[in-house]
């Protein structure tokens, strides 16, 4: 009698252990979903995050909240995860993807409470996020790129939400010229925002930030002897190979036994030197872009010397990875040899000069003869916090465009979408039966948790807000969301309130796999 009163307990445990690891994993993620949820919308709050370095930072950025704290649960590292996917779909976004999901989890512990299984939740959300897309699709308005004015209220929307929402009537023109100078609207789906290279200097404020017609690079001119700081009608040479004595690759050691023999070694060092600063001065550089040496240094005190003698401006320890921009915005090609320093491997620009921005210093190219389909901006801020705050709003800025490039359509911000989304789902799931109809029920609730957030962050009333806001919705005022400037409910679209499609489209289809993903497991198991 003991013995069966034993095995039923061990199958009660075993039966009672995937609840607790289900009920354990949606308390992980929904902690994740509740620390983010709050820096939400233009009035959401920001987040100082102190690195074990001592760094700080000051954001709201979803992604580079979640990106920077630790989190040890597996289930709340899938939500870091899903922030990270959303920014590489979309690019902006990341802080709702993560509250959609959050909701999603609550809502699919309560059906897991009624008793529903977890395998028809997870169906369930599938079928009930494809149908949230096409409703999601068919509210959208088509865009023209060519339309300049409304990519310009596309970007002031991203911005409005950022630390740097002040800056958005400079910042938004930028990243619309930025994009709008890499593609051809007529045949380009698509644009690489690393043809976009943003250079943060500290001096001035944010207001000083520009788009520079050419190229800036973050580095100094060499200064020796008589060296220059502007060169006009340059030639610019992008060496790759040093200017320096030869050395061997072996450790050898040279013994001299008196002056005159050392004073032979430190000629013919000289005598080498010259000779290739020579043959740069004969193919007509006048500008030198100077790669990074890895084992020693690619230039040395005498080069400096001589190449300033000669009037040839130097721009030294360019960074592997900037070399394939700076050709491709040039035009040019690196030289790897002193034999293959001819014309069609030099580039030429109207104006090269050192450029000061108060506490440091750039080199800017302007006046390119051949230039290639990139940008550079030059972003200032007063300190660096500041400075990388207004560099994430630009790429999130940047990426809102690319959207719109990627998916020519835009919606209704200020939780329009979501909303109607929730209302449409709603009134779905009356045509449907049994628990396919309790679980698109539950989702469409969930969705609800956007405007709600976003009327919570503004200090408003959320339930008598988003009440007012499903009334609009459901007498057929699609583009009804909340204005949280106004504290009150009106028509996005006449307020300029726009976001691109293909954020949320991605924000719910994201969300909800990751729920899924989440709800199909039943064991956690830790290895050594």
């Amino acid at each position: 009698m003991s013995e069966t009163r034993q095995q039923n307990g061990n199958v009660f445990k075993d039966r009672e252990k995937p609840t607790q690891v289900r009920s354990s994993n949606i308390t992980a993620a929904k902690g994740v979903a509740d620390a983010i949820r709050t820096s939400l919308g233009p009035k959401g709050m920001d987040k100082m995050i102190r690195a074990g370095d001592g760094n700080v930072t000051i954001t709201n950025d979803g992604a580079t909240i979640l990106k920077q704290i630790q989190v040890l649960h597996p289930v709340a590292k899938m939500l870091v995860e899903l922030s990270k996917a959303q920014d590489v779909e979309a690019g902006d976004g990341t802080t709702s993807v993560v509250v959609i999901a959050g909701s999603l989890l609550s809502a699919a512990q309560k059906l897991l409470d009624k008793g529903i299984h977890p395998t028809i939740i997870s169906e369930s959300f599938q079928r009930a996020s494809l149908k949230a897309c096409e409703i999601v699709t068919s509210m959208s308005m088509p865009v023209d790129l060519s339309d300049r004015d409304t990519l310009l209220k596309s970007a002031t929307t991203s911005l409005s939400s950022k630390v740097v929402s002040q800056y958005s009537g400079l910042l938004a023109p930028i990243c619309v010229d930025s994009v709008l100078k890499l593609v051809d609207p007529a045949k380009d789906f698509n644009v690489d925002l690393r043809d976009i290279k943003l250079v943060t200097k500290l001096g001035g404020t944010v207001e000083d930030t520009e788009l520079v017609d050419g190229l800036v690079l973050d580095h100094r001119i060499s200064h020796f002897a008589e060296g220059v700081a502007r060169v006009e009608k340059a030639r610019i040479g992008l060496l790759q190979f040093c200017i320096s004595p030869p050395k061997t690759d072996m450790e050898n050691n040279v013994i001299v036994s008196d002056y005159t023999q050392m004073d032979r070694v430190l000629r013919e060092e000289r005598v080498y030197i010259l000779e290739i600063c020579k043959a740069i001065k004969k193919a007509g550089i006048n500008v030198v872009f100077l790669q990074k040496s890895i084992l020693r240094d690619a230039i040395n005190d005498m080069g400096l010397h001589f190449l300033g003698k000669m009037k040839i401006m130097v721009v030294r320890d360019i960074e592997r990875d900037e070399v394939e921009f700076i050709c491709k915005t040039l035009g040019c090609r690196p030289i790897a040899s002193v034999d293959h320093l001819n014309p069609d491997m030099l580039a030429s620009a109207d104006l090269v000069e050192e450029y000061s921005t108060g506490a440091a210093k750039v080199v800017k190219v302007t006046g390119i003869a051949n230039p290639g389909k990139t940008v550079s901006v030059l972003v200032r801020g007063s300190n660096k916090l500041v400075i990388d705050e207004a560099e994430r709003s630009i790429h999130d800025a940047l990426c809102v465009i690319r959207c719109l490039v990627k998916k020519r359509a835009l919606l209704a911000g200020g939780g329009a979408p979501e909303i109607e989304c929730s209302v449409k789902l709603l009134s779905y799931a009356k045509t449907l039966v049994g628990e396919d109809a309790i679980c698109f029920r539950a989702f469409a609730e969930a969705l609800e948790i956007i405007p709600y957030t976003l009327a919570e962050n503004a200090g408003l009333t959320p339930i008598s807000v988003v009440t007012d806001l499903r009334n609009r919705h459901n007498n057929g005022e699609v583009n009804a969301g909340i204005n949280v400037r106004k504290g009150c409910v009106t028509n996005m679209v006449e307020e300029n309130v726009l976001q691109p499609l293909l954020i949320t489209l991605c924000a719910i289809s994201l969300a909800a796999e990751t729920v899924r993903s989440i709800l199909k497991i039943d064991d956690i198991t830790f290895i050594r």
